[in-house]
């Protein structure tokens, strides 16, 4: 066979071998993942070929040179080669004269800014100030939580200091159980400042029960990194695992006391 004849076949070849490495790199990634760029959707094919389950939501250029991110449905955030070969879990830190910033926090917060507004005000249990708002705290909230009591019993102070509690449901035990049943009752009672604010205190509420937001609050809690109650969402996404007394919560959120 002439040279000629084996450059034909081997020209005649190669298109079809590359649209099939193609096909391979680009993994068909589900509506709604964000793939910046072909390196990003060659880790996706990657990371996709070695854990199908892999709950991607978008793969973009991280601030340090040579990694990409990896974000997942809860925040989550891990680190990629360009070729998707090598996978780093952990916080990425900027560094500088100034000191060390936790860029995978940042990236946590704002998605956690993005969650929360898509939940309707509504669908929350709201303890607002009766003057102006300085400021709004989200909580996700069990009703037999002991520390969860405990901050409710500072939510007068909070929202004399004009910081709006705005409650969502996340019963510990799960849905279905027994303090689930209470968030419900709390969401579905006519007046639900005051059912919530009964069960805390363990005094006896009807049992109420009606289409609900719980059990969607309750995997929106899981997705946001929630883990115990309660936990707090300050308005630029950062989370504050745990009890704070009003004016220590204030101060996080750069608010003086009121005179």
């Amino acid at each position: 066979m002439s040279v000629r004849s084996i450059l034909r076949r081997f020209l005649a070849v190669v298109p079809a071998a590359l649209l099939a490495a193609t096909a391979m790199t680009a993994s068909a990634a589900p509506e709604g993942v964000e793939l910046e760029g072909e390196a990003a959707e060659r880790i996706y094919a990657r990371l996709h070929a070695a854990e199908d389950a892999m709950p991607i939501v978008a793969i973009r250029p991280s601030p340090a040179p040579g990694l990409y991110t990896v974000e997942l449905e809860d925040a989550t955030a891990y680190y990629a080669t360009v070729d998707g070969g090598f996978l780093v879990a952990g916080d990425l830190y900027g560094v500088s004269g100034a000191g060390f910033v936790n860029r995978s926090e940042d990236l946590r917060a704002g998605r956690r800014v993005e969650m929360l507004a898509a939940v309707e005000k509504k669908d929350m249990i709201v303890f607002a100030p009766e003057g102006e708002t300085r400021g709004v705290v989200n909580v996700f909230t069990d009703v037999d939580c002991g520390f969860c009591q405990r901050l409710h019993r500072e939510v007068p102070a909070l929202n004399e200091m004009g910081i709006e509690v705005r409650y969502l449901a996340y019963p510990r035990a799960g849905i279905g159980s027994e303090a689930s049943d209470k968030l419900v009752t709390a969401w579905c009672a006519a007046d639900p400042r005051t059912a919530l604010t009964r069960l805390k205190q363990g005094r006896p509420v009807e049992p109420a029960t009606c289409a609900n937001p719980v059990a969607s609050q309750y995997r929106l809690g899981q997705r946001m990194g929630v883990r115990g109650t309660p936990a707090l969402f300050l308005e630029d996404g950062r989370m504050i695992p745990g009890y704070r007394p009003a004016e220590a919560l204030a101060a996080e959120m750069g608010l003086a006391a009121l005179p």
